[in-house]
């Protein structure tokens, strides 16, 4: 593989599809090792770039380099130089563990003379040692999880596209998860995971935030929240709070007023006091219960950028 800084390299990339841009001049660089969360809600883009960046799909416009080689000209190599894994179990329910490892092994043309000790890494990684004959349908789902990373990563790819891996297992198998995510960039693998868990995205080095085919955000979650340090935001725990949501969007001071669970986050600018929330509510014949000052998540984040976009 050429050396890169960058493992990918994204210059006005767009894809067309009939007259519809599904991806609409989207550039970015993620550098080598690095974790980078590539987040968006369903029908944002993230997975027709995805599969441009995998060799799976030609752009309309623009050029991207994928651990050094240009995707229109070298599809064949970026395909064998990564990994990839989805949310959907895609491995054969009816082999065991090592026939599936074994399978794949053949797929990425693994040597015979390494195939044994590859997998019997990747049994480990999975902590599926003893369960090697057991048939994949009857593993729990965060076993059936790390068994299909060590299915992606069996042939040491730089580069690992993660397509929601998380969903569906319990917390603590998501934990188990993302400490092997962890352990993988250490030792230099580029991840380009998707997920819907902010509190994953949290944990990501760098993050994109696509929306409607367009990228509206990139950079280190700090950075994200740095844009927003001229603006305030309230949590307002109220009486008939799914009527005070459309009270307090009618407000110029207002930038944004959002449902989360049972309370109303509430964002305006810097120059901004709570008794206005007081006073207004009131006026509505609305009873504040709770409303404090809190410092925006990432969704929160998200939310008004893509009201903004």
């Amino acid at each position: 593989m050429p050396g890169n800084e960058f493992a990918i390299d994204v210059l006005n990339l767009s894809r067309k599809f009939g007259n519809f841009w599904a991806v609409k001049d989207i550039s970015f660089k993620v550098k080598s090792g690095e974790v980078f969360g590539f987040l968006g809600p369903n029908g944002s883009g993230k997975t027709t770039t995805i599969k441009m960046l995998c060799g799976l799909l030609d752009p309309t416009e623009g050029t991207a380099n994928v651990v050094g080689y240009d995707v229109k000209k070298d599809p064949e190599k970026i395909k064998k130089s990564i990994g990839y894994m989805s949310q959907k179990f895609s491995l054969y329910d009816d082999l065991t563990v090592k026939e599936n490892l074994n399978f794949f092994a053949g797929v990425y043309g693994i040597a015979n003379h390494q195939r044994a000790e590859r997998i019997k890494e990747m049994v480990e990684m999975a902590g599926l040692r003893g369960r090697e004959d057991a048939l994949a349908k009857n593993l729990s789902g965060g076993w059936k999880q790390r068994l299909s990373l060590g299915a992606a990563i069996l042939h040491k790819p730089p580069l690992l596209f993660l397509d929601e891996p998380t969903g569906g297992v319990d917390p603590i198998s998501r934990r188990q998860f993302w400490d092997i995510i962890y352990e993988l960039s250490k030792g230099g693998t580029t991840i380009l995971v998707t997920t819907h868990y902010m509190d994953e995205a949290e944990h990501c080095g760098t993050i994109g935030l696509m929306h409607e085919g367009h990228l509206i955000a990139f950079g280190s979650p700090q950075e994200l929240r740095d844009a927003f340090k001229k603006e305030r935001l309230f949590e307002v725990k109220v009486s008939y709070f799914e009527r005070a949501v459309d009270k307090f969007e009618k407000e110029k001071w207002v930038k944004e007023a959002t449902l989360f669970g049972r309370s109303i986050h509430i964002r305006t600018g810097d120059e901004f006091y709570p008794e206005a929330i007081v006073k207004l509510a009131k006026e509505a014949g609305l009873e504040i219960v709770e409303i404090r000052e809190i410092l925006p998540s990432l969704e929160d984040i998200f939310v008004a950028m893509i009201s903004k976009g």
